[in-house]
């Protein structure tokens, strides 16, 4: 069966999921769904062009409608305001929301059999936006987070080294956020752990700079934010469901007992493949590492209580699969 990718939102992170998908040949089709459509157009025809000019039978097109989005086997919701300088990714939580409401009635609606990839901001609170609109399983939505967060982290891990490229494996849970939980424990460089390596202090600081990773690339550029790390991060996840890898990533999904918490997204291991999530791994946490989630999880609560007071989900039908 040909393979279909719909991508929603043609800014620099939705048109870079599309364009790394049709350089890898991930998919026989990538569909550009955005608001407007002659940048979407043109888009689709120039990353159309660069297939053939590497070799691929990747098409990318433009969506007229969110009908074009009908058979595709995964939905990547990338639409939404971008961050700049000083605002935090909860800041974008009421406009976003109701931008992916929107998108997650139209999936529900032409894509029902559809596996989602929610990577708009704050990530785990649209997670769950998406989980109540349009009813699916768990299994079917995952939030983009762990990926990106243990690459950056693998990243500050390489410059206080200056060795390791390619080698270091970090492991990261919680929300994509301040409150995120890096695990220095489950972080190792060639299976080296990470504590050999690196004392106390320096992990520490390799913790914030993680932390912190994202903002610093918005004061940089002054007018939006990263979108190149987590495009590639994003299309591993595509990859890791079409090609049912069982690969296992650290991805925002909704918890239902795991780690002590239920009707919440948080990221956390799971085994990723042709249904989506195929298993969350449930790894075994010191006393510090669990007070750290559980701030975490409070944190997306409190988001998710914030447009609860606001009667977001009032229209929400409910989640048959709760």
């Amino acid at each position: 069966m040909a393979s279909k990718v719909t991508v929603i939102g043609t800014g620099n992170f939705g048109s870079t999921v599309a364009f790394i998908l049709a350089m890898r040949g991930s998919c026989h089709e990538v569909v550009l769904h955005g608001r407007n459509i002659n940048v979407a157009k043109g888009k689709a025809l120039d990353m159309s062009q660069a297939a053939n000019a590497a070799r691929e039978h990747t098409i990318v097109r433009a969506a007229e409608g969110p009908e074009d989005m009908a058979g595709s086997q995964i939905v990547v919701i990338t639409a939404g305001a971008p961050r700049t300088p000083g605002m935090s990714r909860d800041d974008l939580l009421t406009m976003n929301a109701q931008i992916v409401k929107k998108y997650a009635l139209e999936i529900k609606e032409h894509a029902p059999g559809s596996i989602v990839i929610v990577v708009s901001n704050p990530l785990d609170v649209m997670a769950y936006v998406v989980h109540k609109y349009t009813g699916f399983p768990r299994e079917r939505i995952l939030g983009m987070a762990g990926i990106l967060d243990s690459a950056r982290m693998a990243h500050f891990i390489y410059e206080k080294l200056g060795y390791g490229a390619g080698q270091i494996r970090a492991t990261i849970m919680g929300g994509h956020g301040d409150t995120m939980v890096p695990l220095p424990k489950f972080t190792t460089v060639a299976g080296v752990p990470i504590s050999d390596l690196l004392d106390s202090e320096e992990i520490g600081e390799v913790v914030k700079k993680t932390r912190d990773g994202g903002a610093q690339i918005v004061n940089l550029l002054g007018d939006g934010s990263a979108y190149y790390a987590p495009a590639k991060s994003t299309a591993v996840m595509v990859d890791a469901i079409l090609k049912d890898t069982n690969q296992i990533h650290s991805c925002a999904v909704m918890l239902q007992g795991e780690y002590g918490y239920n009707d919440i997204v948080s990221g956390v291991p799971v085994m990723i493949g042709a249904n989506g999530v195929q298993k969350v791994i449930e790894m075994t946490l010191n006393d510090l590492q669990k007070t750290r989630f559980k701030k975490s999880v409070a944190s997306v609560q409190e988001m998710v209580d914030s447009l609860c007071k606001t009667d977001f989900f009032n229209d929400c039908e409910g989640d048959e699969n709760a």
